[in-house]
């Protein structure tokens, strides 16, 4: 394979890429955690916080504090799993890319 042809293969890939990741950042995801829903975009940007108030009494707020960082996080982690399920296969052996 000539140098220009794998040139035109790794922009076309680069490209690839781009679409992909352009398709997990415009994605909403959901995490849970008893009476608290975070929802946060596919790069990491939290786009809503829900707390079922009537399930809540004023001494459970450091509770409350936690389990907003539990959904955080699982929010977090499903970015990740999509993330990688989507983009693996363009940064096999490259891990942190994204």
């Amino acid at each position: 394979m000539n140098m220009q042809a794998m040139l035109k293969q790794a922009q076309k890939l680069q490209k690839e890429m781009m679409e992909e990741k352009e398709k997990i950042d415009s994605m909403i995801f959901t995490g849970k955690s008893s009476f608290v829903t975070v929802e946060m975009t596919g790069n990491k940007k939290v786009a809503k916080v829900e707390i079922t108030m009537d399930l809540l009494e004023k001494e459970d707020i450091i509770m409350l504090q936690d389990l907003i960082v539990v959904a955080t996080n699982d929010c977090l982690n499903q970015i990740d799993a999509e993330t990688e399920k989507r983009m693996g296969k363009y940064t096999q052996g490259m891990p942190g890319l994204f």
